[in-house]
């Protein structure tokens, strides 16, 4: 799985540099660069980052003033050419703190802690996770619930996709629906179950999940709209 990152920093020079690292590390995905803070967190807020490059002194706020304003923070590693604020970037829970202007081999080895704290994330919440069982290809496979994204109709079968892999089962979309938690999971079209929280953007007429746009019947952009805003 790759991470979703995010570049934030005044210096144009150095967030272009920073951002061209990203996009050609195989295992990150850049989904935003930013100048400011305020523009930077609207991203988080509306998009999954995994995440942060941050720079420190930054015009108006901090780096540190955006993260004091994030209730649920991404992994951060700081990119600042002053060192005197190590100490302090490591309050923040930081994965690492690298000093301008930023070298390949030195980004890789921040990039790569990142990734096994992610991973070890994921596998400590997995252990607690909700899970099904499902049949495919004549094996049983382990599901977890929150890396479905969604479920759709394919003849007799169900096709399921999820965040690492997809499977084909045999069931009706009625079945399947009944096995999934209410609050997680919307009927959004005859053919198709999606998974709420993996929701990127919807209109009338599509939810956007990635690349992928599923249709809504006329009567779900409602229900969608409310799903979506119920406190979690």
């Amino acid at each position: 799985m790759k991470l979703n990152c995010v570049v934030v920093d005044d210096s144009t020079i150095h967030r272009i540099t920073v951002a061209k690292l990203v996009n050609e590390h195989p295992d990150l995905t850049l989904v935003g660069d930013f100048s400011n803070a305020s523009d930077a967190r609207n991203c988080i807020l509306n998009k999954s980052v995994d995440l942060l490059f941050l720079d420190i002194e930054m015009p108006v706020q901090t780096g540190f003033d955006l993260l004091d304003g994030l209730k649920s923070r991404p992994q951060i590693i700081f990119v600042s050419s002053k060192s005197d604020y190590a100490l302090k970037a490591f309050d923040y829970a930081a994965v690492d703190y690298l000093h301008k202007p930023v070298n390949k081999e030195r980004f890789y080895k921040a990039v790569q802690k990142a990734i096994e704290m992610h991973q070890m994330k994921n596998d400590g919440a997995e252990e607690e996770a909700e899970f099904i069982f499902v049949k495919s290809n004549l094996k049983n496979f382990k599901v977890y619930i929150s890396k479905i994204k969604w479920i759709e109709a394919f003849g007799d079968y169900v096709k399921i996709n999820t965040e690492d892999d997809t499977h084909l089962v045999l069931s009706t979309m009625k079945s399947f629906e009944n096995d999934l938690p209410p609050d997680k999971f919307l009927r959004v079209h005859k053919s198709f179950i999606i998974n709420i929280d993996k929701v990127q953007r919807f209109n009338s007429k599509f939810a956007e999940i990635g690349k992928t746009q599923i249709p809504l019947s006329r009567n779900k952009k409602e229900d969608l709209a409310n799903a979506l805003n119920k406190p979690s």
